[in-house]
């Protein structure tokens, strides 16, 4: 007579368990990738639209260190700018006047009726950044754009108060 032993019953029974963890471990594996691949991608536009806000930071700073501001016009044609060490991003900088307003008399010296006026401006500035390495013109998913406006007046002569 033949007596059947704990351990014949669980023939291969380790070898299915070990395959069941293993494809468990294997699946988070891939899943940790997954999530780390999109969080680099993230990271990367994150900073080419870092880079896209900067260069229309500094392009409004350039239009308004120019000081060229035509109130007898409606808008100033657009500027491209070249930022130096910033091969790969492009600025579009458009001042617009806005309007003539007297100067209060709390808020300049020579009080209201001096003639003196505030010239109301509106600079825009429109930015693209692409990915290093990529030429001009061939745009990829990792291209950023960004718009800032400021407005800003300028104290001058105004008209004359009868």
């Amino acid at each position: 007579m033949t007596t059947m032993t704990g351990s014949r019953k669980q023939d291969g029974a380790a070898l299915v368990v070990g395959l069941v963890l293993l494809v468990i471990v294997t699946v988070l594996a891939i899943s940790g990738m997954n999530t780390a691949t999109t969080e680099l991608a993230m990271a990367r536009n994150n900073q080419n639209y870092e880079n896209a806000f900067q260069a229309a930071e500094t392009g409004i700073e350039t239009a308004l260190a120019r000081g060229s501001f035509n109130t007898a016009g409606a808008t100033i044609p657009t500027q491209t700018l070249v930022l130096p060490d910033r091969d790969f991003d492009t600025v579009d900088v458009t001042i617009e006047f806005e309007g003539t307003t007297i100067v209060p008399d709390k808020a300049f010296s020579l009080g209201a009726g001096s003639g003196i006026a505030a010239y109301h401006f509106t600079a825009t500035a429109v930015a693209e950044s692409a990915r290093a390495g990529i030429g001009a013109g061939n745009d990829t998913d990792r291209d950023a754009s960004a718009v800032h406006t400021q407005a800003f007046y300028v104290v001058g002569p105004g008209a004359p108060t009868l």
